[in-house]
């Protein structure tokens, strides 16, 4: 019997002026939720905040989760398109340690399998402190396909999904150690990260 699983905190942020005033229901916080009650094995609690493309705001919530309520991981939805309120991936670079210029590059080359608008996306993923924190679409289809991939009909994976590299490199930043299911999203790990059951 292996070891109990580390409970993992996962602030969710979503960012769009007009579900934050209610002119329309946020679609992405519980389109994340959903999402990683599939995938993580883990047990997990949210931290969730939905707030307006206000850059200081952004920073200051992004701070707040990771400083403050000591999240492991950080997922954003919204903001991160080529318009003037667009400035999701301005805050997150404003907070972060280091850039991880890959996921970026990875969730616009699935999104490109669907719409060629995917290049105008300027989604990123950084480390702050302890913390990985990435800019995800706002849609829930987006949001699933960006984590979980691409398959075909027989199940060969076509494009990778950026969740399969987040266990690893939180155990690389120091964070718990995550489990997913496998159908769902398989974390890949080398042999020598991988823990012993």
């Amino acid at each position: 019997m292996s070891d109990a699983l580390d409970t993992l905190r996962i602030g969710l942020i979503s960012i769009s002026d007009r579900a934050s005033s209610g002119v329309y229901e946020d679609k992405g916080i519980p389109g994340l939720q959903d999402w990683l009650n599939r995938a993580l094995r883990n047990p997990w609690e949210a931290v969730t905040r939905l707030i307006p493309d206000e850059q200081a705001q952004i920073e200051a919530t992004l701070i707040e989760l990771v400083d403050v309520q000591q999240c492991h991981l950080v997922f954003t939805t919204g903001g991160t398109g080529p318009a003037p309120r667009d400035v999701t991936p301005e805050a997150t670079l404003a907070i972060a340690d280091r850039e991880l210029p890959g996921f970026g590059e990875q969730m616009r080359q699935i999104s490109l399998r669907f719409v060629p608008t995917a290049i105008l996306s300027r989604q990123v993923g950084v480390i702050r402190k302890q913390s990985l924190i990435v800019n995800l679409p706002g849609q829930p289809k987006a949001i699933a396909e960006t984590l979980e991939g691409l398959k075909d009909a027989q199940g060969t994976v076509l494009a990778s999904g950026i969740f399969a590299a987040i266990p690893y490199c939180v155990d690389l930043i120091g964070g718990p150690y995550i489990e997913t299911h496998e159908a769902v999203c398989k974390a890949f790990r080398p042999k020598s990260a991988l823990k012993k059951s």
